[in-house]
C-alpha cells in the first residue's frame, strides 16, 4: 500500500492551449461590458462568500429592521431571485451559443480531415498500383480491388 507521503504532485503544462472558438469566446466576453457585468454578477452569485453575505443580511433584517412577518425583506428576496434567475439563464444562452459555435469549428475540422484523408488514401492506393505494376509487370488493376 502506498503511503500518503510518498506520492508526487501531478504537473500540469506552464501554459494550456485553447480551442480557438474558447479563445474567440473570451475575446468577445471580454470586449463587451454588458457581457463583463453579467459574469462578474453570475461569478459572485454562485459563490459561497454570496451566501455568507445573504445569511448575515437576512439575519440583520429580521433581528434588527423589521419585524415579523418581513414584509419588505419577502419583496427584495422576490426582486432579487427574479433578476438572479435572469443572469442565470443569460449565462446559459451565452453557454449555449459557445457551445454551438465550438460543435460548428469542430465539424468544419473534422470534414477537412476527412477530405485529407480520403485524398492520401487515393494517393496512396493510386501509388501502390503503379508500383506494383513497376515490380509485378501486372497491368490487371491491382490495387483497385482486385489482385
Amino acid at each position: 500500500m502506498a503511503r500518503l507521503g510518498k506520492l508526487r504532485p501531478i504537473t500540469l503544462p506552464i501554459q494550456i492551449q485553447h480551442h480557438p472558438v474558447v479563445l474567440a469566446e473570451q475575446a468577445q466576453r471580454a470586449s463587451d461590458i454588458q457581457l463583463r457585468i453579467a459574469d462578474w454578477i453570475t461569478g459572485f452569485a454562485g459563490s459561497m462568500n454570496f451566501v455568507y453575505l445573504h445569511v448575515v443580511l437576512f439575519t440583520v433584517w429580521m433581528l434588527f429592521i423589521e419585524s415579523k412577518p418581513w414584509p419588505t425583506l419577502t419583496l427584495i428576496v422576490s426582486l432579487e431571485a427574479i433578476f438572479l434567475s435572469t443572469f442565470v439563464m443569460i449565462g446559459q444562452n451565452r453557454q449555449a451559443a459557445f457551445q454551438q459555435a465550438k460543435a460548428d469549428h469542430d465539424f468544419t475540422e473534422q470534414e477537412l480531415e476527412l477530405k485529407t484523408n480520403t485524398q492520401l488514401t487515393r494517393e496512396i492506393d493510386r501509388l501502390t498500383a503503379e508500383m506494383h505494376k513497376r515490380v509485378m509487370g501486372n497491368t490487371n488493376g491491382a490495387g483497385k480491388g482486385s489482385s
